[in-house]
């Protein structure tokens, strides 16, 4: 995840803007620096990993897996957010790819309504809608804080009625979020706390997705914040080569360690990207080489594409849109979304 660390002050006008896009601009910046060396080529990595190799069966939850291959998906920022404006830029996205995104990411505040009309929408094509939820100070949420707000947001998605992917504080690993994590154990004890909340209320059409970083599984924290086995629906990670160069098989190694002790656990890749700093035939090799990883790694069962870059931050490492890189979005077209491999819709929606 490339981020940026926070003064109290920008962080107090983050929190007053309360826009998604805000949200995204917290999670994705970091400040600015000249990228590290550059590979001396461009060929693809050869030999990518093949360890989550489990092919089920999978308890996975109202939003199961699919039988063979994965689902694919995306967050595309749109130039106006607003309900026509998320719409009309997935659109013009898969347009651009010639097929539908089978799961549709969108990002929630702790405090903001779960469900509008641009969700909706999706949902009534036939994609899955995946709520990236911020969450909130875990201490706060297991002395009862919050029980009210979390009621309602369970309330919400029960009366949505459509099978949803919840994706509950993702990259809680973070090292600049821990003064509202506090720690693994609280981070366990809060996702309990609410998920017993929503089950209380009837909301069982959510299946919970656990999604750390990959920076976390490197350096041998992020497994502290896993809630077990009969907690999580779907393992998950967010992956990127940004102000840092990595092969993606490299940098997802020690995620695809934990995942193969949790055969029982289908796997998402709940963001990844490269950043335009790496050029566009960099960019591309790297893009066929995560869809060769993805395939030789078959618990992998859903990849969603992160096409988006940062409002406050126009540099070259943080910036991951394929959409004006028409050698890199070509590789993507052809790698992933005209793959008959990632061509699964996820569960149609229904009442």
């Amino acid at each position: 995840m490339r981020r940026i660390v926070l003064t109290g002050v920008v962080v107090a006008v983050i929190v007053a803007v309360a826009a998604t896009v805000t949200l995204i601009v917290l999670r994705r910046g970091q400040p600015e620096r000249p990228p590290s060396a550059a590979p001396s080529s461009t060929v693809e990595e050869t030999g990518p990993p093949a360890i989550a190799t489990s092919e089920g069966p999978f308890l996975a939850g109202p939003v199961g897996p699919p039988k063979q291959g994965s689902y694919l998906g995306a967050w595309v920022r749109p130039d106006h957010l607003t309900e026509p404006g998320r719409v009309a830029a997935m659109t013009a996205y898969e347009k651009e790819l010639g097929r539908k995104m089978a799961i549709v990411n969108t990002y929630r505040r702790f405090d903001e309504n779960f469900i509008n009309d641009s969700d909706r929408a999706f949902t009534a094509r036939g994609s899955t809608m995946m709520l990236s939820w911020a969450g909130g100070d875990t201490r706060l949420i297991t002395m009862g804080r919050y029980d009210d707000l979390i009621r309602q947001r369970a309330k919400e998605l029960k009366a949505f009625g459509h099978p949803v992917l919840l994706r509950y504080r993702w990259e809680m690993d973070r090292p600049n979020l821990r003064a509202q994590m506090w720690s693994g154990a609280d981070y366990v004890a809060a996702w309990k706390y609410v998920r017993a909340i929503f089950n209380q209320e009837g909301a069982t059409n959510a299946s919970w997705v656990w999604c750390p970083t990959a920076e976390g599984f490197q350096g041998g924290y992020a497994a502290d914040f896993y809630p077990g086995d009969d907690q999580v629906d779907w393992t998950c990670v967010d992956v990127y080569a940004g102000t840092k160069y990595g092969e993606i098989g490299a940098l997802m190694r020690p995620f695809l360690e934990f995942c193969a002790k949790h055969p029982s656990k289908p796997v998402m890749i709940g963001e990844f990207g490269i950043a335009r700093s790496w050029g566009t035939a960099q960019r591309a090799a790297w893009l066929r080489a995560a869809s060769t990883t993805f395939k030789v790694n078959p618990q992998i069962r859903a990849v969603l594409y992160f096409e988006s870059d940062p409002t406050d931050n126009k540099g070259p490492t943080n910036q991951y849109m394929l959409a004006d890189d028409p050698g890199a979005l070509d590789a993507f077209r052809t790698s992933l979304a005209q793959d008959a491999y990632y061509r699964p819709m996820a569960a149609k929606a229904s009442k």
